[in-house]
């Protein structure tokens, strides 16, 4: 039996076709008061907090 290679590669303009089943979930984790924690076990009111979150970026240092 042999495999033609277009039969292995996805159309590149789409994602791979899955099921909902076939799917990995992807687990976040954050750290929370010196602890790493996935997000899924906080209660609802950390799980807000957590998506009111505001990220620092320093900006670029000019140097003269």
């Amino acid at each position: 039996m042999s495999i033609h290679p277009t039969d292995l590669v996805a159309n590149r303009s789409h994602e791979p076709l899955l099921l909902d089943s076939e799917r990995q979930p992807c687990e976040v984790w954050t750290r929370v008061m010196g602890y790493h924690r996935p997000v899924s076990s906080f209660n609802r009111g950390k799980k807000g907090e957590f998506r009111e979150r505001r990220y620092f970026r320093e900006a670029s240092a000019k140097l003269d």
